[in-house]
């Protein structure tokens, strides 16, 4: 049986530029950082880890990463602030949950989201 997701990690070009985009969002950096080859931040429960790769390592879309905020508008207008451009606005979706996708530096799709209260 699989309790969870410990961590993802994601690879990157540039860990300096990474790093900046990850903390201007409001991820706690636990290990690593701007000039080392594996960072680490704190995810809720889990962790997003960047591991750095060479120039001619070359990555196609692999998915999306979702995170749970607890509020999505907020977290969106944090990420405006932070010079980031979404590439949707946040809604409600039709699976209960209110949520918008953000692209990071190295092409790595993210979702924030937040359960939808029940409407029963």
């Amino acid at each position: 049986m699989i309790d969870g997701i410990s961590a993802i990690t994601l690879a990157t070009h540039d860990m300096q530029r990474a790093v900046r985009f990850y903390r201007a969002l409001g991820f706690d950096i636990l290990y690593g950082g701007e000039t080392s080859s594996f960072t680490s931040f704190q995810a809720g429960t889990g962790y997003l880890n960047l591991t750095a790769q060479s120039d001619q390592t070359r990555w196609s879309w692999w998915g999306r990463v979702i995170f749970y905020v607890a509020d999505v508008n907020a977290f969106y207008d944090r990420a405006l602030a932070a010079g980031c451009q979404p590439t949707t606005v946040p809604r409600d979706a039709e699976w209960g949950e209110r949520y918008f996708h953000l692209v990071d530096p190295d092409g790595h799709e993210l979702s924030f989201a937040r359960p939808l209260p029940s409407l029963a």
